[in-house]
């Protein structure tokens, strides 16, 4: 059994990222932890987003969901505490693989939780990359095949009732999320993928 830790900035993250990924983990018997460093405030009431966030961790089959106390959109103002809080986290569950948002983003969150994370992993032996729909400059090597759970990714989505709708296009994140998944299974040759940039795999 291994253990995983999931990294997100704000709920549904992870989600949309890699919650087909952390399925399958979970399926495979594995113990699974996601942090969440904000409670997403911006994008509507807290209290209701941190509940969709454990109603969806519930559906993926997450063991346990930490929460940070970081406000939304603010990260880059608490760079320290983040590392720190980053660190301690990463002490108390000891995983074996951990998946952080990729770096390379249009949103100040994701991109300063990236570059603590890229830190705070600096010890564990697998760390991968997973992209969100404000993600740039992202060119997937691994990919999970995502076939039997992508319907779970889907109703984990759906969980977040209160954002399903709020991506600023016309496609909610459903349709997006479908649409990735097929884009990322051709590139690997399945049916639906999610796909992640290695930071580093230990064979």
């Amino acid at each position: 059994m291994s253990i995983v830790l999931a990294l997100a900035p704000h709920p549904d993250d992870l989600e949309i990222g890699c919650g087909g990924t952390l399925a399958v983990h979970a399926q495979r018997g594995d113990e699974v932890h996601i942090y969440v460093a904000t409670s997403g405030e911006c994008g509507g009431d807290a209290s209701v987003r941190k509940a969709e966030q454990e109603a969806a961790a519930k559906i993926l089959g997450v063991s346990k969901v930490h929460w940070g106390s970081f406000v939304d959109t603010k990260l880059p103002e608490s760079s320290i505490n983040l590392m720190h809080d980053l660190e301690n986290i990463i002490q108390s569950v000891n995983p074996d693989t951990v998946y952080i948002n990729h770096i390379s983003d249009t949103h100040q969150d994701h991109r300063e939780l990236a570059q603590a994370a890229h830190s705070a992993t600096r010890y564990i032996p697998n760390v991968l990359a997973y992209e969100t729909p404000s993600t740039t400059s992202f060119e997937p090597t691994a990919f999970m095949d995502t076939s039997e759970t992508l319907a779970l990714k889907i109703q984990a989505l759906e969980a977040h009732a209160s954002q399903v709708e709020r991506t600023h296009i016309r496609l909610n994140i459903t349709e997006i999320a479908l649409a990735t998944s097929h884009f990322r299974g051709v590139q690997a040759k399945m049916s639906c993928a999610e796909a992640f940039m290695p930071i580093r795999i230990r064979l």
